[in-house]
């Protein structure tokens, strides 16, 4: 405040200096211009004049040391600055603040490089404001001297005008670096105060612990912050009298609280008790309050300080502790595990250990040698070499032994022990104690049943396996998969790339495709057949199921690897055998066909020789002049006849292929028709990899057909869409239904090669597309169809195959 009264004098005398300068300056004009007027007009006034220069010149001269005392004591300078020249006057003292000599020439540039850095931009800003409207300056900013010293200075200026009506500015520029440095001090110390004090409060927030302090006279309490946060009160609420805590404290407790208060009061000791109180929210806290007393030099207690800690959180974490050690030692009993511990000191077995080795608890934990006792003889030694090496080396370990207990049952124990260590010193083991009897006769059992499935699956050449495509991780395998694929059981671990080498480079791109697309699809897979190869060169036949586990993540199967190598080479000996027979057949169809090539021609020849013979006599019995026509007549007669004869020997070749005459027909079931020739073909279309499936209306009715020649038409027709698909397997669809017409409608689709181009000539006889057919088949099927009254035709499919379509008559009878 004495600086700023002094700032405010200095600034008073500076103007009056500087009102006084201007003045003197005045009179020297004058004075100067009174020498131009004649010598003896202006002597009077001129001695005058003079006299009250010299005395305003004193006075000034007085005035000047005065405020340049008063500038060195207050470190404050003044100026003067003409705006439009530029011209400065300073002090002395504001050449000090500045860090200039006298002979420097005061300059705007000078001053605006002395101002620091981060405050230049503003006050350039002020200049151009206040060299633009004349505004009144009052700015504090930094300055940084020569040798990097910062000072803080204060400016104040007031605006004017000289003589000429040009502006110029008056002020006084004050040192307040100390009055700065104070300040930051003083906001420093409050600082650490506001500080200290938010610390004790979040201290007090932090560990839930407040002070207060009970005033015996008026029992009006003073509480901190956090004793009104524990009460559920706000510091708002002003005052708390004790009537207000009695009311608060849980009714069970009240009595024992101030019972403690009283008895603290008259014996001088620290109060110390625990209880509950209710928040205005209704909240039940539980609060540890420990209090001293305090008393005037009389000796008269008249106060008492204390501080309240709410525990709720601890007492719930003991009761949580409780229920835990509760729930522990339960969960001990329920698995049959117990914990121990043992020391140079001492020796601790959880109930449950006792219970596993049949001792009672009373008697205390056993020594070594009873413990050693309590193990079965044939593990005893073991165990013994066990514990010494776990003290010699002080590591921990993991065995499996039995023990007998006092009854004389033997059970199977698991023990594990690890070394304690703190602060990097031994303090002994601590471990625990399982019974895994149970445990342990499954596992033997299980290991038993193991073994009957590896030799099952030795003898069945059946593999089973766990893998996961998409991460290549093998999660099982059994030793029968490693065989198959001609690998060693005992090399261990095998990666998935090695079993992908084995497939046989023609059937591992259709491999990898399968697996990729169940993968893709998450779908199980059946790949029927496949190759391996062998490193000693042998191939052997493979079949693999996979299944996906839905729950599982992507690319995980389960399945099984079958060896159908043997069965391989019977299907290729029994094909080969067919083929024999299909081949014997086929030249007893030619033979026979030979055969009946020669009784027809054998037949025909006799009423084809006649019919030409009798033509003949025709002609020449017409040729006569006049004709003979009753001979003539008589002769074509005779050609009549022997025509109809030849027509009777082609019928009868006809009902040699037509197996059923309309006189054979009777109602018949289409449906048991079909089922019967599926059945027949089932195994024909398993060995291909082919799935007949059959889509029948139940509700269809019989119709009036011969049954023989009705299977003959399904037999030509799946066997054809078999042989159409033995190279890729597929699907046979058989479908049954009523068309518009209320015909019996029958389609046969498959999923192989398709048709020909000449698709109009696939019924023609003797028109065939396979190296071996006799072309036939589909020739009679439609003379078949076409005798019951139906019809037959083939289309191609939209995506692979044909299929073959045909209707038969339902009510009418069929015609032959």
């Amino acid at each position: 405040m004495a600086s700023f009264l002094i700032f405010l004098v200095i600034l008073g005398l500076s103007v009056g200096l500087l009102s006084s300068w201007r003045r003197n300056r005045k009179l020297v004009a004058q004075v100067r211009s009174a020498t131009q007027v004649p010598t003896g007009e202006r002597t009077n006034e001129l001695e005058k004049d003079n006299e009250d220069l010299r005395t305003a010149q004193a006075e000034l001269q007085r005035r000047w040391q005065y405020l340049a005392e008063a500038q060195r004591l207050s470190h404050s300078g003044t100026f003067g600055w003409k705006v439009r020249s530029g011209e400065f006057v300073w002090s002395d003292e504001t050449y000090r603040i500045l860090g200039f000599t006298r002979e420097t020439n005061p300059t705007l540039d000078l001053v605006f490089d002395r101002i620091h850095p981060e405050d230049r931009d503003r006050l350039q800003q002020i200049r151009d404001r206040a060299t633009q409207n004349g505004m009144d300056l009052d700015m504090e900013h930094r300055i940084v001297m020569a040798d990097g010293v910062i000072k803080h200075v204060h400016v104040v200026a007031h605006a004017g005008r000289d003589d000429s009506g040009d502006l110029e500015y008056m002020g006084v520029v004050a040192d307040i670096t100390e009055r700065k440095t104070a300040e930051e001090e003083l906001q420093a110390v409050s600082r650490d105060l506001q500080e200290s004090k938010a610390w004790l409060e979040e201290a007090q927030r932090v560990a839930h612990v407040g002070y207060w302090v009970w005033d015996l006279q008026t029992n009006h309490l003073i509480w901190s912050d956090e004793t009104y946060r524990i009460f559920g009160l706000t510091a708002e609420e002003g005052l708390i009298d004790l009537d207000k805590v009695r009311e608060m404290i849980h009714p069970d407790d009240r009595e024992a609280v101030f019972r403690t208060a009283e008895e603290a009061i008259r014996s001088g000791t620290r109060a110390d008790c625990e209880h509950r109180l209710f928040r205005p929210s209704g909240e039940m806290r539980v609060v540890h309050s420990l209090a001293d007393l305090k008393r005037d030099p009389s000796g008269r207690p008249y106060q008492m300080f204390g501080t309240t800690q709410d525990i709720t959180d601890r007492k719930r974490a003991e009761q949580d502790l409780q229920r835990s050690q509760f729930y522990l030692k339960e969960g001990e009993r329920l698995a049959h595990m117990g914990s121990w511990a043992s020391s140079d000191l001492d020796i601790y077995w959880s109930d449950e250990v006792y219970r596993i080795f049949g001792l009672n608890p009373r008697n205390g934990a056993p020594n070594l040698e009873q413990y050693l006792a309590a193990v079965h003889p044939d593990d005893r030694a073991s165990m013994a070499e066990t514990i010494r090496v776990m003290n010699e080396q002080r590591s921990g370990y993991e065995v499996r032994k039995r023990i007998v207990r006092p009854d004389g049952e033997v059970r199977y124990v698991r023990c594990v022990a690890v070394p304690l260590v703190e602060d990097r010193v031994f303090k002994g083991f601590v471990g625990t104690t399982m019974d895994v009897t149970e445990h342990e006769l499954l596992t033997q059992e299980l290991r038993q049943q193991q073994a009957y499935l590896a030799e099952a699956q030795s003898l069945t050449h059946i593999g089973s396996w766990a893998t996961n495509f998409d991460t290549g991780q093998i999660l099982h395998l059994s030793d029968e998969v490693f065989r198959l694929h001609g690998f060693d059981p005992k090399e261990g671990p095998i990666p998935l790339e090695r079993f992908y080498d084995t497939l046989h480079p023609e059937d591992k791109p259709a491999v990898m495709a399968t697996l990729e697309n169940a993968i893709r699809t998450r779908t199980d897979y059946d790949i029927r057949e496949f190759r391996i190869c062998l490193s000693d060169g042998t191939i052997r036949f493979l079949r693999t199921i996979g299944h996906h586990n839905r729950s599982g993540e992507i690319g995980e199967y389960v399945g099984i690897t079958v060896d159908i190598t043997e069965r391989k080479h019977a299907e290729q000996e029994r094909e080969r055998l067919r083929q024999l027979e299909a081949d014997l057949a086929h030249i007893n169809r030619v033979n026979m066909l030979g055969e009946l090539a020669a009784a027809l021609a054998h037949e025909i020849k006799q009423p084809i020789a006649a019919s030409i013979t009798s033509a003949n006599a025709c002609l020449r019995w017409l040729a006569h002049n006049p004709p003979d026509l009753e001979r003539a007549r008589a002769a074509a007669i005779r050609v009549e006849q022997e025509g109809n004869r030849a027509a009777d020997v082609i019928n009868n070749l006809r009902s040699f292929y037509k197996k059923g005459a309309p006189d054979k027909r009777r109602m018949v079931d289409v449906k048991d028709i079909i089922r019967e020739i599926t059945v027949l073909l089932g195994d024909e279309a398993l060995r291909h990899s082919i799935t007949i499936r059959s889509e029948l209306d139940e509700h269809v009715p019989d119709i009036l057909a011969d049954r023989v020649q009705l299977q003959q038409v399904f037999m030509n027709l799946m066997l054809n869409a078999i042989e159409a698909m033995k190279e890729t397997g597929g699907e046979l669809t058989i479908r049954s239904g009523l068309n518009p017409e209320g015909q019996l409608f029958i389609s046969i689709s498959d999923t192989g090669v398709g048709l020909p181009l000449e698709t109009e000539r696939i019924f023609d006889a003797f028109h065939t597309t396979k190296p071996q057919g006799t072309g036939m088949g589909l020739a009679i099927t439609r003379s078949i169809v076409e005798s019951h009254g139906g019809r037959i035709w083939a289309t191609r499919n939209q995506g692979a195959g044909a299929t073959f379509h045909f209707t038969l008559p339902v009510e009418a009878e069929a015609h032959a």
